[in-house]
């Protein structure tokens, strides 16, 4: 007789969303966001709530009271988990749990959670890895309902049961460890980068809102192939892919992680290396929700964080897209150079390229090379790189008439027979 072997499902997320409202930021549409975000870590939503104070309750987040009607809601409903849309100091997430007799899990650590679902590099799992241990490090005598759910569940994924039960010491020596393996990476993506800067390869980074339309925009333009769903924070790993502008200078579109308000300081620091795409960029494109009612305050997130980075130089082209779900697209607010897509219906294109086309320097020649037979060679970065217009067998070799950027020519400065 055959024993199966059936492996423990974990409890399934039963969640009640809960919020404080002092004014200093739109809480419905911060909680909405919250719901959003409990649902792409695949929690179900069975209730939300916010209280309206002046401030934060420095011992419970919210009043006692209120925490009470929540205990006896979760008992109602059968709720296993609280989520709450702030960051909660040890303290105030010991003191809750000690009181509803509940898993207690705040904003940043659900976004934490997602990032370590969605991870796939090896670099991404470093990254979430450190930015987790350093949001957990001050909270280890506060874990205490969360360590003892080993069915798994928010909070619970990536590092493991181990690291979070280990000393502070422990975990300092691994934080070390991995800041020196991220260093190790960004001197690698460093020496890409410059490569790419020899190589005359202009580049654009695509940043923007979490599940604006992102990815999707690279799989129309590139046919990327890059996972696109209608989820908070599907990609996590830039993805790079080359582009033929109508004048036809190569563009390489790097797609970077979502933006989101209220973004945890943690994932800012440990996914620098990442958001410097959007730093080096020789142009960005702001890829928003025209759909979202939330657009015009989603711009001011992305716009706020980008001026953090140090873009305020580039070029921004603001790109709304999805405007194929909007009535009436004289409602999309606008900023700067905007243009108006849907990414999914393909519409919009030869606007965004052209404005593209207008806003990157041009530091391009058009040249006639003549190349010997024996060293043929050379053309083939030329097709990369260069357009060519027109290419001729001659008795001398094989002349080409090419428009390309100067850093890409002063490689074949010795070949060339006419400028114009």
């Amino acid at each position: 007789m055959k024993h199966l072997l059936h492996e423990n499902e974990p409890e399934k997320e039963l969640a009640i969303l809960a919020g404080v409202d002092c004014g200093d930021y739109d809480a419905e549409s911060s909680m909405a966001e919250l719901e959003e975000l409990a649902k792409s870590a695949d929690a179900e939503v069975l209730a939300t709530l916010i209280q309206k104070r002046e401030r934060p309750n420095p011992a419970t987040y919210l009043g006692e009271g209120k925490l009470a009607e929540i205990k006896e809601q979760c008992e109602q409903l059968g709720a296993n988990v609280l989520i709450f849309d702030g960051e909660l100091t040890p303290s105030q997430q010991r003191n809750i749990e000690n009181l509803t007799d509940m898993k207690v899990v705040d904003r940043t650590e659900l976004i934490l959670d997602i990032f370590a679902r969605r991870a796939r590099s090896s670099e991404g799992k470093l990254q979430v890895e450190l930015a987790q241990l350093n949001y957990r490090v001050s909270r280890l005598g506060g874990q205490g309902k969360l360590l003892s759910r080993l069915g798994g569940g928010i909070g619970t994924r990536g590092p493991g049961e181990s690291k979070l039960e280990s000393d502070k010491r422990h975990i300092r020596r691994r934080i070390y460890a991995l800041e020196n393996e991220l260093k190790e990476v960004e001197k690698r993506r460093n020496f890409m980068r410059s490569r790419r800067k020899k190589s005359g390869v202009t580049t654009c980074a695509i940043v923007g809102y979490t599940n604006a339309g992102k990815s999707t925009l690279l799989n129309a333009l590139t046919g990327a192939g890059v996972l696109a769903q209608d989820k908070l924070f599907a990609t996590l790993d830039p993805t790079a892919r080359a582009l033929s502008l109508p004048d036809g200078r190569k563009l390489m579109l790097v797609d970077t992680v979502g933006f989101i308000s209220r973004l945890p300081h943690q994932l800012v620091e440990a996914f620098k290396s990442t958001l410097e795409e959007a730093v080096n960029a020789d142009l960005i494109l702001n890829v928003c929700d025209a759909a979202d009612p939330a657009c015009a305050e989603q711009i001011k997130v992305t716009t706020s964080l980008l001026n953090e980075l140090g873009c305020e130089n580039t070029p921004i082209i603001t790109v709304m897209n999805k405007c194929d779900l909007v009535p009436d697209i004289f409602t999309v607010p606008t900023l700067g150079n905007t243009v108006f897509i849907s990414a999914k219906e393909g519409v919009g294109f030869e606007k965004l390229l052209a404005k593209a086309t207008a806003l990157l320097p041009v530091e391009t020649l058009q040249v006639k090379l003549l190349i010997p037979f024996s060293e043929g060679g050379i053309i083939a970065p030329l097709r990369e790189h260069a357009r060519i217009h027109s290419e001729t067998f001659t008795n001398e070799g094989t002349l080409l008439e090419v428009t390309a950027q100067k850093s890409v020519l002063r490689a074949y400065e010795r070949y060339v027979v006419h400028e114009t």
